[in-house]
């Protein structure tokens, strides 16, 4: 099959070739693949499977030891209300909290104004004593 691309021997009257390709065809060749590939690929299941307990978890047997450590807007670091001479006061509170196992839990009270450094090497002896369940509480007075 062939076109006609130029005027010579020609009627007048005959119509110009097309010079652009139909796309038609291709086109409708293309939606029945992208049709066919949607079919064929297999559905998504995103679901885990867990076993998840049933029935209400027993009451806990003895409420967690907590120790509270405060630092006033000075650095004064206080022990459950018992101020700390110095660090070295407070990292032996630390050990022997620490080696005789009988604390769950300590609770860091800054306050506003303190400086950071003071509340950072407090964690920072806590961190390398071995404390490990060590929270940061009224946090809600940094909200204002």
């Amino acid at each position: 099959m062939g076109m006609n691309v130029g005027s010579s021997g020609g009627n007048a009257n005959d119509p110009e070739p097309m010079m652009e390709m139909n796309m038609t065809p291709l086109i409708d060749v293309m939606l029945v693949l992208i049709i066919m590939l949607i079919i064929t690929i297999p559905i998504q299941n995103h679901a885990i499977k867990l076993n998840m307990p049933t029935g209400n978890p027993p009451p806990p047997l003895a409420l967690p030891v907590v120790d509270t450590v405060d630092i006033d807007p000075t650095g004064t670091v206080m022990w459950n209300g018992t101020p700390m001479a110095s660090r070295a006061e407070l990292e032996d509170r630390l050990k022997t909290v620490v080696a005789g196992g009988n604390i769950d839990e300590v609770h860091l009270r800054p306050n506003k104004a303190v400086e950071y450094k003071s509340v950072a090497a407090v964690m920072a002896s806590a961190q390398r004593l071995g404390v490990t369940k060590i929270g940061i509480v009224g946090n809600e007075q940094f909200m204002e």
